[in-house]
């Protein structure tokens, strides 16, 4: 498939690490207009094929998930729609899964640090080995991409906004389409955090995070309200995990975070006891691979949350 050539590479060092609308742009463009980003990982670079699970205590916080950026588009004003087109991933072959203390759907049962570092093909289209136990089809994407928000001053990269951010939805993929709605003059687009492959959920507060070079095309929709926002998809977006099936582990009960909790957990005890994976091993994997899904939320008082995990990634 022939994608649009960009007209120009927006470097990695043209980054910052908080939402602000006085951020300076590095760029403008006209609606239309395709770019490249260089992407940093979630931890600016900070690890390397030398790390060690000790290194993950001495992260630069206040410096985790930079975004390339911003960019103003010309004529978008609040109350557009800033059309974001994505075209393509190149991705670096080099990036690392962690168990972070304190981050995490179960951190309070896993509080010390792991890191699991991985080469993959950087074309994407081989698995990447998680030791000698699974091996992850890769489906690149980026988990941070967004506009600068109204509300005054610097706001964190972690919790996603209406204006998108830290979204995390690893179908935001080549070929899918995201609509962001527009709350400043030049919308001010910035892109990051890039992911080889990720489960929906990220139960352990990590992907596989990764550098990548992303191309994008970024186009206007005038005075169209959006409330939160949407994306379109090309096609099927589990098809690259369905071949085998999968085991299934549920969480029941009237809170749909115990029930989540209660999945996944299921999920870790199962692939300790059938693969002799460490927790922290398994968790790991259930993060960058297995997906969380509300399977039932009408039959009051309890919900059911069902966690699928791939037998593909086991064979």
């Amino acid at each position: 498939m022939a994608h649009p050539t960009p007209i120009k590479t927006i470097h990695g060092q043209h980054c910052h690490h908080g939402w602000n609308h006085a951020n300076a742009p590095v760029e403008t463009v006209a609606p239309g207009t395709t770019l490249s980003f260089e992407c940093q990982d979630a931890a600016g670079g900070y690890f390397t094929r030398e790390s060690k699970a000790a290194d993950v205590a001495t992260m630069p916080f206040e410096h985790l998930n930079p975004v390339t950026g911003p960019i103003f588009v010309d004529g978008a004003q609040p109350g557009d729609i800033l059309k974001v087109t994505i075209n393509e991933f190149r991705p670096s072959g080099f990036g690392w899964t962690a168990i972070i203390p304190g981050f995490g759907l179960l951190a309070d049962q896993f509080t010390s640090p792991d890191l699991f570092l991985w080469d993959y093909d950087s074309t994407a289209r081989t698995p990447a080995a998680f030791g000698s136990q699974a091996r992850i089809p890769l489906k690149p994407f980026a988990g941070t991409i967004g506009l600068a928000p109204a509300a005054e001053g610097t706001h964190s990269i972690v919790p996603p906004r209406r204006v998108g951010g830290n979204l995390d939805i690893r179908d935001l993929s080549a070929g899918s389409t995201l609509y962001l709605p527009v709350e400043v003059v030049g919308a001010l687009f910035s892109i990051g955090d890039t992911h080889a492959a990720q489960g929906d959920g990220e139960v352990c507060g990590t992907a596989i995070e990764s550098a990548m070079q992303v191309s994008v095309t970024l186009d206007l929709i005038k005075d169209t309200h959006l409330a939160m926002p949407r994306f379109s998809t090309p096609g099927p977006v589990t098809r690259h995990l369905d071949g085998a099936g999968y085991e299934v582990f549920t969480g029941i009960g009237p809170d749909l975070m115990t029930g989540a909790r209660q999945a996944v957990e299921g999920a870790i005890d199962w692939l300790g006891k059938t693969r002799n994976l460490p927790a922290e091993q398994a968790y790991m994997l259930c993060s960058v691979c297995g997906d969380l899904r509300i399977s039932e939320i009408v039959d009051a008082p309890n919900w059911v949350v069902s966690f699928y995990l791939p037998r593909v990634v086991l064979e």
